[in-house]
This record gives C-alpha cells, sequence and structure tokens, in this order.
C-alpha cells in the first residue's frame, strides 16, 4: 500500500513551509532516518527525514513551493515489493479531491479581491488527479480560459519581471512551471507580459496587495511609480502577528533606571585576560551583553514572583531562568534562549550565545533552541541606541531592553564626576508584575551590574 509522506509540523505554531529542496530523486530507495528535504520555516530551514522504508514513487510538491499547508501530501512511498508506478497512480485520487474542494473558494475569493482591471475567469477548471496542490496564491490563468500550473515562487517571479506565463515553458512534472523556467525566460527577454487596456489608458496604476482593496487605498495615497513592493515573507508575517497580539493583549508598563558600568567592565576585561588558551584561542571573550543576561538570570531568581507568566487561569511560576536573547538575522529576528541561564557560568553563557547567534545567522537553530523561555535581553546598544522600550513577547511577562554603555557626568559624594552609564528599561505585563515589583527587580538587576562580583559567587 502507498505510503503517503506529508508537510510536517516542525513547530507546535508551524502552519505552512516552503518545500526549500528535495534531497532524494523519484526512483530512489530510502530508509527511516534519510534526510529526505529541506523544510523553510518562518524562523529556520530544517531536514525532513523518512519514517518509512520504501522507494519514492512521486515527489508532488516541487522543490521551491512555497506556503505549503502542515498535513498537505508532499510525497509518495512504494512499500517493499509493490509496484512504484501503482503506488504512484494509487496516492492521486485523494489529493486531488481534497484539492477540488479547496478550489472553489479560493476562486470565490478572488472574485471580491481582485482589482478591476484584472480579469478573472468565471469558473476554474478542475485540476488534473496527477498536478501538485493548489497553494494559496491564485493560479494564473491563459488567454484561452485554460489554468496555466504554475509554483507559488515562479508565479510571484514572473509577476515581478512582468512575463507572460502563457508564454513560459514548465520543465517541473506534468508541465509545472518553476523558478528555474521563470528565470530563463527573463534572460532571453522573452514572455513579456503585455499592458492591460486600463493600464494603457490610465499610465501604471497602484498594484494590489494581498488583501485587496484596504491596501488599494493605502496605495492611492502614494505617488504613482513612486515605489516597489516587496511581498512580505514568513518570518516578517510571523513577527507582525505576534506584535499585534502582544500590544492587543498584553497591558505594558515600563521602569528604566541608569547602571553605571565601570566596574562591570573592569572585571570583564580582568576575567577576558585570564581565559585560558584552546586551541590556541581564548576558550572565552565576555561581552557586555553576556554580563546582562546571567544578571537578569540572577535577578529573577532573587525575585521569584517576577518569573512568570499570565494564563487565565492560573499564573505559571518558573523554576528557572530560561533567557531569549533577541538577533538581528536578515529579514527579521529570532530569540534563541540561553536555559537555566542563573546556573551557568558567564563563560558557559558567552559561548552559548556566540554557537546561537552564528546558527541563527544560518537559520539552523533548532525550534526547542527558540521556543519558549521566561523572559528576553534586547540590546540595542552596540548601534548607538541610547534608550527604548521592547514589546513583551508572550507568554513572557517581560523583556529587558539594553541601551549603549556612554561615558556621563553624574554626581558623586557633591562633585560632578565622569562614569560609563548604560540605560535600561524593563517592559513587564501588568497583569502578572505590578510596579512594585517590577521596580524590585530592575532594582536586582542594577545592583548586579553595579557589583558584578556577585555574578561569580
Amino acid at each position: 500500500m502507498p505510503i503517503n509522506i506529508t508537510m510536517p509540523a516542525l513547530s507546535p505554531t508551524m502552519e505552512e513551509g516552503n518545500l526549500a529542496k528535495w534531497l532524494v530523486k523519484e526512483g530512489d530507495k530510502v530508509a527511516p532516518g534519510d534526510v529526505i528535504a529541506e523544510i523553510e520555516t518562518d524562523k529556520a530551514t530544517m531536514e525532513v527525514e523518512a519514517v518509512d522504508e520504501g522507494t519514492v514513487a512521486k515527489l508532488v510538491v516541487p522543490a521551491g513551493t512555497e506556503a505549503v499547508k502542515v498535513n498537505a501530501l508532499i510525497a509518495i512511498l512504494a512499500a517493499e515489493g509493490e509496484d512504484v508506478a501503482e503506488a504512484a497512480k494509487g496516492g492521486d485520487a485523494a489529493p486531488a479531491k481534497a484539492e477540488a474542494k479547496a478550489e472553489a473558494p479560493k476562486q470565490e475569493a478572488v472574485k471580491t479581491e481582485a482589482p478591476k482591471e484584472e480579469a478573472v475567469p468565471a469558473k476554474a477548471e478542475k485540476p488534473a488527479a496527477d498536478q501538485a496542490p493548489a497553494s494559496s496564491t491564485p493560479a494564473p490563468v491563459a488567454k484561452s480560459g485554460e489554468r496555466i500550473f504554475a509554483s507559488p515562487l515562479a508565479r510571484r517571479l514572473a509577476k515581478e519581471a512582468g512575463l507572460d506565463l502563457s508564454a513560459v515553458s514548465g520543465s517541473g512534472p506534468h508541465g509545472r512551471i518553476i523558478k528555474t523556467d521563470v528565470e530563463k525566460a527573463a534572460a532571453s527577454g522573452g514572455a513579456k507580459a503585455a499592458p492591460s487596456a486600463a493600464a494603457a489608458s490610465a499610465g501604471t496604476p497602484a498594484p494590489a496587495l494581498a488583501k485587496g482593496q484596504s491596501d488599494e487605498a493605502v496605495l492611492k495615497l502614494f505617488e504613482q511609480g513612486s515605489y516597489e513592493l516587496v511581498p512580505h515573507d514568513g518570518m516578517r508575517k510571523v513577527i507582525a502577528k505576534r506584535l499585534v497580539e502582544s500590544k492587543q493583549t498584553v497591558p505594558h508598563f515600563y521602569v528604566s533606571v541608569d547602571c553605571e558600568l565601570d566596574t562591570l567592565l573592569a572585571l570583564r576585561a580582568q576575567l577576558n585576560a585570564a581565559a585560558p588558551e584552546k586551541d590556541g584561542k581564548p576558550a572565552y571573550k565576555l561581552s557586555v551583553n553576556d554580563m546582562v543576561i546571567k544578571a537578569l538570570a540572577l535577578s529573577l531568581r532573587d525575585v521569584p514572583d517576577a518569573n512568570v507568566s499570565w494564563t487565565e487561569s492560573a499564573m505559571v511560576k518558573h523554576k528557572h531562568s530560561d533567557v531569549g536573547v533577541a538577533v538581528s538575522i536578515p529579514g527579521g529576528l529570532i530569540t534563541p534562549i540561553i536555559r537555566k541561564a542563573e546556573e551557568k557560568s558567564l563563560s558557559t553563557i558567552s559561548n552559548e550565545m556566540k554557537d546561537y547567534g552564528k546558527r541563527a545567522k544560518e537559520r539552523k537553530l533548532k525550534p526547542e533552541e527558540y521556543q519558549g523561555g521566561t523572559t528576553a535581553v534586547s540590546n540595542m546598544g552596540m548601534m548607538g541606541v541610547k534608550s527604548f522600550s521592547a514589546v513583551i513577547n508572550p507568554p513572557h511577562a517581560t523583556i529587558l531592553a539594553v541601551g549603549a554603555g556612554e561615558q556621563r557626568a553624574v554626581v558623586k559624594n557633591g562633585e560632578i564626576k565622569i562614569a560609563n552609564v548604560m540605560t535600561v528599561t524593563l517592559s513587564t505585563d501588568h497583569r502578572c508584575v505590578d510596579g512594585a515589583l517590577g521596580a524590585e527587580l530592575i532594582g536586582a538587576f542594577k545592583r548586579y551590574i553595579e557589583n558584578p562580583m556577585g555574578m561569580l559567587v
């Protein structure tokens, strides 16, 4: 009996992913544990392993396909001793039936949302059984009314390049147009889309975005031709969704303090100078941010009532300080987590952060390395930012925004002195961390920063 391989849920919140690459081809034999594909989520690129033994009978979803829904059929395996050709046919009926059901509402959505100058077919053909599942992007239609089968990525690239997909030859399964086909057509200068009659009479119209009419209304505020549209990727969509949810549901309040850094900087220099050699290099090199992580973790240990998360039925009191650290990566950010940071040495925290930072930029973090946590640090000091307020990332109840350390005039014993000072701002969820508790937490943090030897004992 054919074995269906479906798009896996690589994290609890994953709803769809991009099938970046197939590492097998039709006819290959696979065993449990073999890596068969690379899937891009909003935060990382992850390898998918086979869980069954068999022969790849059919790759249903081509490499490069975007927005493949979790549990959607992506490939079919023929079991041991099963005819590969028959297995490929056996997996066709269910996906075709599901796609046919999904097609009608999608075409209806296009009728209500498409801008007037775009022609919309009155009736979409039911896709054939051997074609890949429909994506969330409406498929283009040839002048004859026939549907053009192309991957979502190919359709987007063709639109950006101004290509007419009906003039592009597809090299994918069953003639499906894929990314390389569009790139070849663009390089040859062929398949250019003709301007519509409406565009010819009215000049260059403002292009429509995903939301239809409301987006068009926004675009009308800008001069035509003065902008370009960059489609949102999965990461940016998730970031936007999470921030809106946070600001709509979490009652933020903010507490700021100035921390003197001179003692901490001197201790940091001493510790780095004492680092033992390992493979010809220092075993560690501490940063101010490493010491901030440790200070926050210890502060939450000392003020356990602030190390909490809100739920409607109960307060979640955490037993450890799992500190997330915002890392900027192309297109957004990700927050790898230092688990049980209150128990770890500064050198361990430093080396973990260097590893996380490197793999974050390569999008190689595992979900368990960036999901969860009890608090977070967002440090923009290295960018010269003096102070800012960060947005809480639920289910956290706190996040610490760290500004730049800089020389400032301070008053000591009635005299003006120069000191290195850093402004930090604690954002808290007022449902579970009240004002006095937030002040106690940031006060404990200030003490560790200004008396850093306390982090070593």
